[in-house]
């Protein structure tokens, strides 16, 4: 294999691994801020708790409705 083919490979494979774990820490920040408080794994307010952090951090991290991202100044 040649070293641009390589490279190619290589860097899809770091964007793909640092997309999958930024969609693991939002359900791991929900996790702990459940946790945190009492509530124990499994039980119905600990699942209630987790879905509403979930969807709270999706809601932080999406985009305002009609905002599109617009390309860096850098």
């Amino acid at each position: 294999m040649n070293s641009t083919k390589l490279r190619s490979l290589t860097i899809l494979a770091s964007i793909a691994a640092i997309a999958l774990t930024g969609c693991g820490s939002i359900e791991s920040a929900a996790q702990d801020d459940c946790t945190s408080i009492g509530w124990q794994i499994g039980s119905k307010g600990y699942n209630d708790c987790f879905k509403a952090r979930v969807y709270e951090r999706k809601l932080d991290y999406s985009l305002p409705p009609g905002d599109r991202p617009s390309p860096s100044v850098i």
